[in-house]
């Protein structure tokens, strides 16, 4: 393996963006973020937008910095999964993208369900069944100006690959996130996508795996990017939880994976994917991952409801630095009130606090009032979610898993990765905190030649980053809590997911 070779990550999350310079020195990986940026999306008066323009000129102006210490041997971009930009022949955008959180999406769920149940949707595709995916977004847009004249169709880290190159590819692991591709052979569902009546012409290729060389960065990004044009393009494992999984230090099937950040993603690597009733009951997802793998998983909220909690405070003038509110949290009475993170009345922007306050007055509980009670209230009732989650896991893989590899921004939460221990009595392994920029170094590095495999690539993650090991505590405290969530949520194991249309 060379030390010589250098390769820039663009990763990008809901709440913020970064470029990531990564070094290959000996057996390790050297990461520095040579550029952070905030990701702000806009109110247009047909509802909520993510400003990707500006991404994509943050994004430029990280790469420029990467190259001004480094030549790049390549550039690779992630992000979040179910958001696309329509395009024409042209590959123009016809409009700016919609955000998964834009309430145009109610009622397409059963809308879709009407033409193609969601038996059989699973069956091809095996996608957990959630409002933002790519399929019920599509029906929402799917009689509309826009779709008529729609020749292709780009999710965010696809169209960042055109803008760059000139190139449009779709890659596999953020397709997988659609629902219409199909989770066995990672090909367009086209009979379904017939059957729903959606344009066809932008499924008439079917997506590349992680590791196909894109094109070279343009010319005409000079200015901005500086020396870092003309660089290769590669694509990674551009779901940003596809490049988290890359950089999870895995052992073998017994261990579980949380990519935490904006949302949780809790699931396990698997050879094949899970398309039986118990998991369609369980509402667990087939993603695909690197080397044709498949992440099975299921999407818990996520800290995402403590960043909007953060912003209503901060509007408010209060408290709403992280550290200071998880340090109130710390010290808030661990007899917290608890309520289900998946309810859909949480899932819009607004006024955070007075939701969760709303979804708390269940079960004689009383509603948390004080910042520090509300983030405690978030972060328990997140750490029982996941057991919830790795339970159904459990009784569907049939393995039982020793040990949970948390990685992301969430891997910092000391509370929550102390509490996640404690409530699933397994172990909690914290860290790569920057897992997905990562695993987008690292599969580079494969495409490259200069790491062998995804084994090699996770002995290297392991050797490259800082992990601490939280223990659960022993004690009836947290057996008492659970039990108390499943009372007030109504969630019980072998029952239907409530929150299933």
């Amino acid at each position: 393996m060379s030390s010589s070779r250098a390769f820039a990550a663009v990763d990008l999350g809901a709440e913020s963006g970064r470029v990531a310079l990564g070094r290959l020195d000996g057996e390790r990986i050297r990461l520095e973020i040579v550029h952070r940026f905030a990701n702000r999306p806009v109110w247009l008066n047909d509802g909520l937008h993510w400003n990707l323009m500006k991404l994509f000129a943050d994004s430029l102006d990280g790469l420029g910095r990467a190259a001004e210490t480094a030549r790049l041997d390549g550039i690779g971009v992630d992000a979040w999964g179910v958001d696309y930009a329509l395009l024409d022949s042209s590959h123009r955008v016809l409009g700016p993208p919609f955000h998964y959180r834009d309430r145009r999406t109610e009622g397409m769920i059963a809308a879709t369900h009407a033409k193609v149940s969601r038996d059989r949707l699973y069956a091809r595709t095996g996608i957990q069944t959630m409002p933002i995916n790519t399929i019920y977004q599509l029906m929402a847009e799917a009689y509309g100006a826009a779709a008529q004249v729609t020749e292709r169709l780009a999710f965010v880290p696809d169209l960042f690959g055109l803008w760059m190159t000139g190139q449009l590819l779709n890659e596999a692991t953020v397709s997988s996130t659609s629902g219409l591709l199909g989770a066995a052979d990672g090909r367009w569902a086209r009979d379904l996508i017939a059957q729903l009546e959606l344009p066809q012409a932008p499924f008439a290729r079917d997506p590349v795996e992680p590791g196909t060389p894109v094109g070279k960065l343009l010319s005409d990004h000079d200015e901005t990017s500086g020396r870092a044009a003309r660089a290769p393009v590669w694509t990674v494992a551009s779901h940003d939880t596809a490049s988290a999984f890359v950089a999870a230090p895995l052992r073998g099937p017994r261990d579980a994976v949380l990519s935490s950040g904006t949302w949780s993603l809790l699931g396990a690597e698997t050879d094949t994917p899970f398309l039986d009733a118990r998991a369609l009951e369980y509402n667990l997802t087939n993603e695909r991952g690197l080397d044709g793998r498949i992440r099975l998983l299921r999407n818990v909220m996520g800290l995402w409801l403590l960043q909007e909690c953060r912003r209503a405070w901060e509007r408010a003038g209060a408290t709403s630095d992280y550290d200071q509110l998880l340090a109130l949290a710390e010290s808030a009475d661990p007899n917290v009130p608890v309520f289900d993170p998946d309810d859909e009345a949480l899932l819009a922007p607004g006024e955070m606090p007075v939701r969760l306050r709303a979804a708390c007055s269940g079960g004689a509980q009383s509603p948390p009032s004080e910042p520090g009670d509300i983030v405690r209230s978030i972060l328990t009732s997140l750490a029982c979610k996941y057991r919830f989650v790795l339970e159904r896991l459990q009784l569907v893989t049939g393995h039982k898993f020793e040990v949970i590899h948390v990685v992301g921004g969430g891997a910092r939460n000391r509370l929550l990765c102390q509490l996640t221990a404690d409530l699933t009595g397994r172990p909690v392994s914290a860290g790569p905190i920057e897992a997905t920029a990562l695993g987008n170094v690292l599969v580079q590095a494969i495409a490259t030649s200069e790491v062998a495999d995804l084994a090699q690539a996770r002995e290297l993650s392991a050797a490259s980053s800082e992990r601490l090991l939280y223990e659960p505590r022993a004690g009836q405290q947290s057996a008492e809590l659970y039990d108390r969530f499943l009372t007030v949520t109504g969630l019980r194991v072998d029952d239907h997911d409530h929150a299933v249309a």
